[in-house]
This record gives C-alpha cells, sequence and structure tokens, in this order.
C-alpha cells in the first residue's frame, strides 16, 4: 500500500478532528469513514466493550449488514477465534498476526458471519486506556483485494493515540445542551445567517454529522462552516464556541 500525500493530509485531518470535542459514536463513525478511504478498504465495524457482561456491543458498521451485526453480537461473539487475540494487543494488529489465513477459512465464524458480507481480510486496532477497553477498529477488505501491510499498520499507530484520547474524553464529558437564547449577542451581529444556524444547532448537542444531514450539506462543508466560525469568534475549538455562546442573549 502506497500513502499519497493526500492521504497523508487525511491522517492529519483526522488527527485534528479528533482533537475537538464530539460525541462518542461520532469520533468511531468519521474515524471509520476516513481509515477506509486511506487504507482503501470495503467494511467497517466498531464496538465497545463491556467488562461487566464480558461483550461487544454498541455497533458501528459500514457497508455490513445489520442482520449480520446482530448476528455477531447475539452469537458470532462467542464463537470468535481471532477478536480475543486481537483486543489483547496494545496496536494496531493483522488478522493474519494472530491466525492464518487458511485456518480462518475453515472456521464458522468466517463462512457464517465473515464471509457474508465479503469480509476476507482484516486488520483491527483496540482502543485501551489501561484497563479499560474504550473502543475498536475493525477494518476489512474482500477476497479481490491484497491483505492489509506494514502500511497500514503504521497509519494506524498514528490515528490510535489521537482515537484514544478522543474516546477518553467522550466518557468522561457531560454533552452541552444549551438553547438558542444563549447565543451571545455579538457572535450574533458577527455571524452569517447560516454560520448563525449551525450555532443554533450546536447549541442543541447536535453533530457535525446530524448538522450535515439537518441542512442537507456534505459533512466537509460542515466543517468549513466551523472553521469560519472560530475564526470570526476567535475560539480554537468546539468547546470554547460552547462557553463562548454559553451566555445570557435574547433567542434571535
Amino acid at each position: 500500500m502506497y500513502l499519497t500525500q493526500r492521504d497523508a493530509a487525511r491522517i492529519g485531518e483526522l488527527v485534528n478532528w479528533l482533537g475537538e470535542s464530539t460525541s462518542e459514536r461520532e469520533i468511531r463513525t468519521i474515524t471509520g469513514e476516513t481509515l477506509l478511504r486511506i487504507l482503501k478498504a470495503d467494511y467497517f465495524a466498531s464496538f465497545v466493550w463491556d467488562k461487566t457482561t464480558s461483550s461487544f456491543s454498541n455497533s458501528i458498521a459500514i457497508n455490513m449488514s445489520l442482520d449480520n451485526l446482530a448476528g455477531y453480537e447475539q452469537y458470532y461473539q462467542f464463537r470468535d477465534p481471532i477478536t480475543p487475540a486481537l483486543q489483547r494487543r496494545r496496536g494496531p494488529t493483522l488478522v493474519t498476526e494472530v491466525m492464518p489465513q487458511a485456518e480462518l477459512m475453515k472456521t464458522e465464524f468466517f463462512n457464517d458471519f465473515l464471509a457474508k458480507d465479503g469480509l476476507h481480510y482484516g486488520v483491527n486496532l483496540y482502543a485501551w486506556h489501561g484497563a479499560d477497553n474504550l473502543g475498536d477498529l475493525r477494518i476489512w477488505r474482500n477476497r479481490k483485494h491484497e491483505n492489509f501491510n506494514e502500511a497500514a499498520l503504521f497509519v494506524l499507530s498514528i490515528v490510535q493515540p489521537a482515537f484514544t484520547s478522543a474516546l477518553m474524553r467522550a466518557r468522561t464529558r457531560q454533552p452541552a445542551v444549551m438553547t438558542s437564547a444563549a447565543l451571545d449577542a455579538s457572535a450574533i451581529q458577527i455571524l452569517s445567517p447560516r454560520e448563525l444556524a449551525i450555532c443554533r444547532s450546536i447549541c442543541r448537542g447536535t453533530s457535525d454529522k446530524e448538522i450535515a444531514r439537518e441542512f442537507g450539506i456534505e459533512y466537509s462543508t460542515v466543517r468549513t462552516h466551523l472553521k469560519r466560525i472560530f475564526n470570526k469568534l476567535d475560539v480554537g475549538n468546539r468547546t470554547q464556541l460552547l462557553l463562548m455562546m454559553n451566555k445570557s442573549g435574547p433567542d434571535r
């Protein structure tokens, strides 16, 4: 796998984005979407480990069927020959590092779960903070492609610290939900109508991806609006923006 200049820029953008406040599900979703492009992969899944039940749940997936994911949570995770070994690793790991591909292809897990959606070659990352497994990234290619290589592990090793830190913040942070009446009057005067509308969505606790759906715009366009808002209001991130808006003022 060759890392292009565009892919290197995407990694930088993702790491910077992970440094901002956002929701736990959005962290996993956006990271998965970005890594699929960078790693030229076909499928993505992410789960959260529940220590009390010793099981994975709260799934997010791209290009996988909901029925298949439900089957994993209810049955196949308890007959999974690779994930326990992958989970114990503290860094990005190729599936073939814990089980040869030929052996994996003989298992019920492969034939009745992975192959059902076309998953063939995999690379996983499990975000650990001390003894807590905060979430994971499971990235797969179909059999038409080659297996992942050292370049994929290198990309994931760059993303891992920012991904883990973002999940830690999301787990401990109380969501800031405010009404549009909390907008500072000076901000209302500075921002364009669209920027002001986006600020009001932020006040309601809306994620960037939900804002994109709300306004019918691309996710990248939301990020562009946020950068302009940050510059106009002289704030460095979403958290500082919320603090600025947390002032009494008239509902405009």
